[in-house]
């Protein structure tokens, strides 16, 4: 004979609390207290309560689970959006479903369908380095499944949470002119990305605020890693260069190290400035000048916009644009 199924108000009576107490507490809700969750979840665990997952989606037509696609899970930035991302969700027991595209559109597409196919309620999607259209998309937007963008977004009036790249970029080569550099390289990923494409425009922009005339051997484009540094030294050397404004910490990081190791101290004959403020930029000698990106409350706000619109439908019309910081330490001061 096959054994009981163990309920909610199985578990309430255990606890003489309310079933609506219990519910909320197995869900890791905010309005239950951490005693009394822990109660809960210990004496589901002890009577073999075992979630109906398929029986509430039946129930609420939600699954209480969004995805999330990001380009890559190797980065300080993105892991930090991810806890951003985490931490709202959890408070209002939503699951995540976490892909990566691996820079790729073939892939992202693939992860887009099994989004779909896992009923998620919400999509949260940075895309992908050669993601150009959005049409792999049309199945959630068909079935009004709400999709939210953040940090890389396509073009046009589309709503997403991300920063003022172009500002960003302008602080940060300003800054450089300021502290009397003149020949700036610009390290930068590829301009298909549009936060690169952004950085780009506002070094642009403070050159020629600057009278300063863009000499294009000065964009150097790369893959923004561990190698930067080897790949862009020789040069930066014969462009007698006398700035570089890198589009992240890694690249800078890199190309720092190395042009030491050619003989040239930063910041006497060269000054460095990153993007991002990762761990890395405090910890290189000299302590490296930066942009500081606020992941954690990118991560926080578009979680908290995708929950707002599933649970009080609140329609998402507009974007968020989160303030940046420009960070100035050792390796641009004279």
């Amino acid at each position: 004979m096959r054994a009981k199924e163990i309920t909610i108000y199985d578990i309430a009576r255990h606890l003489n609390i309310a079933p609506s107490t219990v519910s909320r507490g197995l869900k890791g809700h905010h309005t239950v207290s951490p005693d009394t969750q822990r109660k809960i979840t210990e004496a589901a665990a002890e009577m073999g309560y075992q979630t109906n997952s398929f029986a509430v989606g039946l129930r609420t037509k939600r699954t209480n689970t969004i995805g999330v696609i990001i380009p890559r899970l190797n980065s300080n930035f993105v892991a930090d959006v991810l806890a951003g991302i985490e931490k709202v969700t959890n408070t209002f027991g939503f699951n995540l479903i976490i892909t990566q595209s691996l820079e790729s559109r073939e892939k992202e597409i693939r992860n887009v369908n099994t989004m779909f196919a896992n009923r998620v309620d919400g999509l949260l999607l940075s895309l992908s380095g050669n993601t150009k259209d959005i049409e792999h998309l049309d199945i959630f937007f068909e079935k009004n499944i709400p999709v939210l963008f953040f940090d890389r977004v396509p073009s046009g009036s589309i709503p997403s949470v991300c920063i003022d790249n172009e500002e960003a970029g302008y602080r940060a080569t300003r800054h450089l002119l300021q502290q009397g550099a003149k020949r700036i390289v610009h390290i930068s990923g590829t301009h298909d990305i549009n936060v690169y494409a952004d950085r780009f425009k506002g070094y642009l922009r403070a050159l020629n605020e600057s009278d300063i005339a863009f000499n294009e051997d000065l964009l150097i484009i790369k893959n923004l890693d561990e190698n930067t540094g080897e790949e862009t030294a020789d040069s930066i050397i014969k462009l007698k260069a006398d700035g570089v404004f890198a589009a992240n910490d890694i690249s800078a990081v890199s190309c720092m190290n190395v042009l030491k190791n050619h003989g040239l101290k930063v910041p006497e004959d060269i000054l460095i400035a990153g993007f991002n403020d990762d761990i890395i930029s405090r910890s290189v000698s000299p302590p490296l000048t930066t942009i500081h990106c606020p992941a954690i409350k990118i991560g926080e706000a578009v979680a908290q916009t995708m929950i707002d619109h599933l649970l009080k439908n609140i329609d998402i019309t507009s974007s968020i644009i989160l303030e940046t910081e420009l960070i100035v330490r050792e390796s641009t001061t004279r």
